[in-house]
């Protein structure tokens, strides 16, 4: 820790422009427009568009690469660099080695760009007294999470990268440095991403809800510094990188020698970035469901035997309100009746209940999901019951089995209720009732 305080990126200042206005689209631009690639002279006139951002002043060639990227644009090329341009070292290399290069000089400079854009997040906002004091210790939590965590690794990557590049600017290599700070963006970004849907409920209800919060981030935002930027911009920078990182990895990875120790160090950045995305977004979806079945459990009770709703492993899959239909068989014209049910299914359960109002439920029965099964009805029905299908809970709370029949508004809907009801590919499907044309022995699984 004492050593990282030492250090200091000299590729920090390359550009005004923070990382939420870096821009891909300028760049390859930039790349396009280049005219010296088979003339490698010393002039330091542009082929860049005519945008006041993409000037550039012209620099001696004594002058270094740090000084030549501090009034340089986000678009600079590796090739741009002083010492770079002219030399033999470029007019020996292929185009394609070239563009390598320019691939690991645009991960070094988008990372600049993003370390710059972390400082304001963390500095500015995270550290600002004024707002400190309008948040509760939760609160700060909750909306900063560990995002000066996220700085310092950032700013620990791009010393290395800056290292690597200082050693040798025409070979220089970043997936190596990339591979061995993974365990570190694991470390920070994936607690950082998970915290997303409670940094988005606590930022709305601060936005909406207290007075104070949005006067001192009205202030906070007009600062120079923010660049007419907004903290929400800020904030979901992380999430925003690591995708832009796995990107930048991968547009390496493709440029390098087949069978080079570079194209396996590439390969392994890369995989290490995917895998990390893949854990975010996993974690993020595990979070919204707990949240979800939170939510739930508060508009649930249970006439039935209490089941326990919340579980890190649950998920809502599909739920709404369906039409159940009752024949009274003992009626000379099978007279049907009609009562809402609304069913919540789970990735391993379903529950049936029936609707209140405030949104609340009652759940009156339930089944594991591996008893649930869904089928068309080929029961020829006449009038407005159209869009039926049958749901059987083959083993329910009771332990008993039950018939439902019920009708959808669209053939659609009722198909997608069939499909959500269907046992796992690959699974034994125990149930053995072919579609009659009759009425079959029916009971709805409902009393009262």
């Amino acid at each position: 820790r004492e050593n990282f305080k030492r250090r200091h990126s000299k590729l920090i200042n390359s550009s005004r422009l923070l990382y939420q206005e870096y821009s891909d689209v300028v760049l390859n631009k930039a790349i396009q427009n280049q005219k010296r690639v088979d003339s490698f002279s010393e002039d330091t006139e542009s082929s860049f568009p005519s945008s006041p951002r993409l000037r550039r002043k012209a620099l001696s060639p004594q002058d270094s690469y740090l000084q030549r990227l501090s009034v340089s644009s986000n678009a600079s090329l590796w090739q741009d660099i002083p010492m770079i341009r002219g030399s033999r070292m470029l007019l020996n290399m292929s185009r394609d080695e070239q563009k390598l290069q320019e691939a690991k000089f645009e991960l070094i400079m988008s990372e600049a760009s993003y370390l710059r854009s972390l400082n304001v997040a963390v500095d500015h906002f995270q550290r600002s007294s004024e707002l400190q004091a309008m948040l509760s210790n939760q609160e700060r939590q909750w909306l900063f999470s560990r995002l000066q965590d996220v700085r310092d690794v950032s700013a620990s990557f791009l010393f290395d990268l800056e290292e690597k590049f200082e050693e040798d600017m025409f070979t220089f290599h970043v997936c190596d440095v990339a591979l061995k700070h993974a365990p570190e963006f694991q470390r920070v970004y994936l607690p950082y991403v998970t915290n997303q849907t409670y940094q988005e409920q606590t930022f709305q209800r601060l936005l909406n809800g207290n007075a104070g919060f949005q006067q001192v981030l009205e202030r906070l935002e007009s600062d120079p510094v923010c660049q007419r930027l907004s903290l929400k911009s800020f904030l979901i920078l992380p999430f925003q990188r690591i995708t832009r990182l796995k990107l930048l990895l991968q547009n390496i990875l493709k440029r390098t020698r087949p069978g080079s120790e570079e194209e396996v160090q590439a390969t392994q950045a890369y995989d290490a970035l995917e895998k990390l995305i893949k854990d975010c977004n996993e974690n993020v979806q595990r979070m919204k469901s707990t949240e979800e079945l939170i939510y739930l459990s508060q508009k649930i009770e249970f006439e039935c035997k209490i089941f326990p709703l919340i579980s890190q492993s649950r998920r809502l899959v599909k739920c709404g309100e369906l039409t159940a239909l009752d024949f009274n068989t003992l009626s000379p014209k099978w007279k049907v009746t009609t009562r809402p049910i609304y069913l919540h299914l789970f990735n391993d359960c379903l529950l049936l209940s029936r609707p209140k109002e405030g949104g609340r439920f009652v759940v009156f029965d339930h089944a594991a999901f591996s008893d649930v099964r869904g089928e068309k009805c080929e029961m020829k029905l006449h009038g407005t019951n159209k869009n039926v299908f049958r749901l059987f809970l083959l083993q329910n709370y009771q332990g008993k089995r039950v018939e439902f029949l019920f009708r959808t508004e669209t053939q659609s809907e009722k198909l997608r209720w069939i499909s959500a009801l269907a046992p796992p590919r690959g699974e034994l499907d125990l149930l053995e009732c072919p579609g009659e044309t009759a009425w079959p022995s029916y009971q709805c699984g409902w009393a009262g």
